[in-house]
């Protein structure tokens, strides 16, 4: 069995989430959510089971994790969807675990 964590502060909002994806094969895991985000807290109340094949390899916005975003989430660019994923992703032996960044600088 496969757990892993993901941890995610969504930048300015500051509504941190906190995301454990566990597998025990490379099709499916279980997904539960903590987060102060109410919105967050909706999209983990729908998705308990990820059918990592699908929705890993789903096209960019046709995923069940977007789907649930695109009805639940008010805020379009959220990372936690995303966050999601690549949890599951790692969870069920897809790709190995490695940080992902974003980082933004304001230019004058």
């Amino acid at each position: 069995m496969e757990v892993v964590e993901v941890n995610v502060d969504p930048g300015i909002c500051g509504l941190r989430s906190k995301i454990t994806v566990e597998s025990s094969d490379m099709t499916s895991a279980t997904v539960s959510i903590e987060s102060d985000c109410p919105d967050i807290r909706k999209i983990g109340e729908h998705i308990k089971e990820v059918d990592s094949m699908k929705d890993v390899f789903a096209k960019l916005g046709d995923s069940t994790m977007y789907q649930l975003g695109k009805e639940y989430c008010s805020h379009g660019i959220c990372p936690v969807p995303c966050a999601i994923l690549k949890g599951v992703e790692v969870a069920c032996g897809l790709a190995l675990p490695k940080d992902v960044h974003i980082a933004i600088c304001k230019k004058d």
